[in-house]
């Protein structure tokens, strides 16, 4: 089965939403490098950087640009077929049916979880300082994007993948 080539638009916008979660990451691995990132005192000693705060950190930074990584799946070639130096499921087609229902999961659970973001700056920050506060709310608002940049780079995998599906 051959599926045509994502539009552009499609691309585009996987790559974007493969880095929307980079600028809050890269400000969590700051925090880890000893940068305070906005936060008082007390925040820092709340949020347990120094102990096993750290760990959380990096991992939820890695894991976040992994889970949006795999959106670039929706628009190149591993998306539609495993990858041959995978042993014994090389070169077989991808599923387009749970492949999906996960990315439209994942899209809606995104989406309820960072659109709240948008009401961070009529919530109090106690921990952080006010310059603080302001700077994590710009470099967490990407993430809101996330959840309908991948709704609608899902849905053009979903047709291309349909139409070739029809033309078979």
């Amino acid at each position: 089965m051959t599926t045509a080539a994502p539009p552009r638009w499609a691309r585009a916008a996987a790559h974007v939403a493969a880095l929307t979660p980079l600028p809050s990451a890269l400000w969590r691995v700051s925090l880890v490098f000893g940068f305070s990132g906005g936060f008082t005192e007390r925040g820092l000693v709340d949020l347990d950087v120094a102990g096993w705060g750290w760990i959380y950190l990096l991992g939820l930074s890695v894991l976040t640009e992994l889970a949006a990584l795999l959106t670039l799946g929706l628009v190149q070639p591993w998306g539609d077929a495993v990858p041959r130096w995978v042993p014994r499921i090389g070169g077989r087609p991808v599923p387009t049916k749970p492949v999906v229902a996960a990315a439209m999961i994942g899209a809606a659970v995104l989406t309820a979880l960072w659109t709240p973001l948008l009401l961070w700056w009529t919530m109090p920050h106690s921990d952080m300082t006010a310059a603080g506060a302001n700077v994590v709310g710009i470099l967490y608002l990407p993430l809101v994007a996330w959840g309908p940049l991948l709704a609608a780079v899902t849905v053009s995998y979903a047709l291309r993948h349909r139409a070739a599906v029809r033309v078979r």
